[in-house]
C-alpha cells in the first residue's frame, strides 16, 4: 500500500487491517498511550479545498504520531495545475517531505500526483472520491451496530463523491447500500456495476427515500449543494424536495436506525436539526473518527 487514493483499489482484507488499526490506535490515545512511529517525519498538506474535518484531523493524527504537518494553501503554489505542472510539484515535494495529502477538485489531480511523487499521496477529497470519510464511517458503523456485514445503509441525496466512496465500502466489506436520489442525481452506473460485480447486490439505486429507509440500520445524508456548485442552489433545493431526513421519513425506518451525516450539515436543508440533535445521531462520533482513521491510514503508509 503506497497510495490512498480510492477504495476500491484495495481488498478487503487490507481495509479491515486498516480499521483495525484504527481501534487499536484510538483505544491506546483514549488511554493516554503514544505510538511516536513517525518522529521525524513531514506531511505536506495541499488544500485547494477548505475544510474543518479534513484539515485538522490530519494534522492532528500526525503530531500524535510524532511528526510535523505543513498547510499549504493554493496560493502558496499558484494552485494545483495553474502556476505549474502537478509532476513538478510532486518530484519537489518528494524531496523535501515524507507523505503527501491532496484535497481537489478534479480527481486526475491526485491521480496524477502519486504517479510522479516518490512518497505515499492520500485522497483527502476530490469530485469523484472521499475514501477517507467512508473508512471512518466503516469504523463507526462498526462501533455502534457491533458488526460491519449484513449492515443497510440507507443514503438519502446527491450521489455524489462521499455515496461512490461508500459504495466501493459495502462492496469491500460486506454491507449493502441503498441510494435514494431524484432523477439526475443518482449514482453513476460504472460505479453501482462495480460495485455489484464484486459483490452481487451491495449497491441498489432507487428514486423513493421512504422506501430506501425500510429496514435500514444506518440513514446517512450529505449536502445537496457541495464546493463549487453554489450557482446551482435553488434548482438542487428544489430538485431534492421530499428527500430530507426528517422525523416523517424517518417514521418509515426502524427505531434503531443511526443517523449519519459527513459534514458540514445545512440544517433545515438536506437533515432538519431534531434528527441531527436526535439520540440516535452519531454524527460527531462520525467526525471524530476521521482522526482515528487518519492516523492508522498514516502510520500504514509513512512508519
Amino acid at each position: 500500500m503506497k497510495d490512498f487514493i480510492s477504495i476500491n483499489d484495495f481488498s478487503a482484507g487490507q481495509l479491515k487491517e486498516l480499521l483495525a488499526e484504527s481501534s487499536r490506535l484510538k483505544k491506546l490515545y483514549k488511554s493516554g498511550g503514544r505510538d511516536l512511529c513517525l518522529t521525524g517525519k513531514t506531511l505536506a498538506m495541499l488544500f485547494e479545498k477548505p475544510s474543518l474535518r479534513t484539515r485538522i484531523s490530519f494534522h492532528v493524527a500526525m503530531t500524535d504520531l510524532g511528526g510535523n504537518a505543513i498547510y499549504v494553501k493554493p496560493e502558496d503554489i499558484g494552485g494545483i495545475r495553474k502556476q505549474e505542472p502537478i509532476k513538478d510539484i510532486a518530484r519537489v515535494l518528494s524531496r523535501y517531505v515524507d507523505g503527501i495529502v491532496l484535497r481537489t477538485f478534479e480527481h486526475i489531480a491526485v491521480t496524477e500526483l502519486a504517479g510522479f511523487a516518490a512518497v505515499p499521496v492520500i485522497n483527502a477529497l476530490t469530485d469523484w472520491s472521499h475514501p477517507c470519510q467512508a473508512m471512518a464511517d466503516a469504523l463507526t458503523i462498526s462501533e455502534h451496530c457491533g458488526r460491519i456485514e449484513g449492515i443497510k445503509i440507507a443514503f438519502i441525496g446527491d450521489g455524489n463523491n462521499v455515496a461512490r466512496s461508500l459504495a466501493f465500502a459495502c462492496e469491500k466489506l460486506g454491507m449493502k447500500m441503498v441510494i435514494a436520489s431524484p432523477a439526475r442525481y443518482e449514482l453513476d452506473a460504472d460505479t453501482i456495476n462495480k460495485a455489484n460485480q464484486f459483490s452481487p447486490g451491495s449497491v441498489q439505486q432507487i428514486k423513493d427515500a421512504t422506501a430506501a429507509v425500510r429496514g435500514a440500520d444506518i440513514i446517512y445524508t450529505d449536502t445537496w449543494v457541495s464546493m463549487g456548485q453554489e450557482n446551482e442552489k435553488q434548482k438542487r433545493i428544489a430538485d431534492f424536495a421530499g428527500f430530507q431526513v426528517n422525523a416523517k421519513l424517518l417514521k418509515s425506518a426502524p427505531a434503531s436506525a443511526k443517523i449519519m451525516h459527513c459534514l458540514p450539515a445545512y440544517r433545515g436543508l438536506e437533515i432538519t436539526d431534531e434528527v441531527a440533535e436526535s439520540a440516535n445521531s452519531i454524527i460527531f462520533d462520525q467526525a471524530e473518527n476521521r482522526l482515528h482513521f487518519q492516523r492508522a491510514l498514516l502510520k500504514t503508509l509513512m512508519a
